[in-house]
């Protein structure tokens, strides 16, 4: 079950970077995740939030996935779809450009205000 390693991923990331800025709290975490990554988002879902739950710079965070679909384009400039057969220009095979990515897209934290 790889969702559990990408819910690590998403926690471990998400928790450098508010520890390197001084976060008080992670507010919520955007992810980009492609149609064709093979990754059950609810279960990624599921996990990560069993993952933080004791810990306290992640109460109330809002992990938020959004499906990202597939794009294939094909060297010859002819064909840009989501079709991933052959390109009706020159015969060849389309590649993917986009929908098997998994990215952290931002991050949204809570620092405490100094001058309080």
């Amino acid at each position: 079950m790889h969702e559990s390693g990408i819910a690590w991923d998403l926690y471990a990331t998400a928790r450098r970077a508010a520890v390197e800025h001084g976060a008080t709290r992670v507010l919520r975490i955007a992810v980009d995740c492609g149609a064709l990554a093979m990754v059950n988002p609810e279960q990624v879902q599921f996990l990560f939030t069993i993952m933080v739950e004791d810990d306290p710079l992640f109460e109330g965070t809002v992990l938020d996935i959004s499906t990202v679909d597939p794009v294939m384009s094909c060297s010859c400039g002819h064909y840009q779809g989501d079709d991933p057969f052959v390109c009706p220009g020159c015969g060849g095979l389309p590649v993917m450009v986009k929908g098997r990515e998994i990215v952290v897209t931002s991050c949204e934290i809570d620092i405490e205000n100094e001058n309080e």
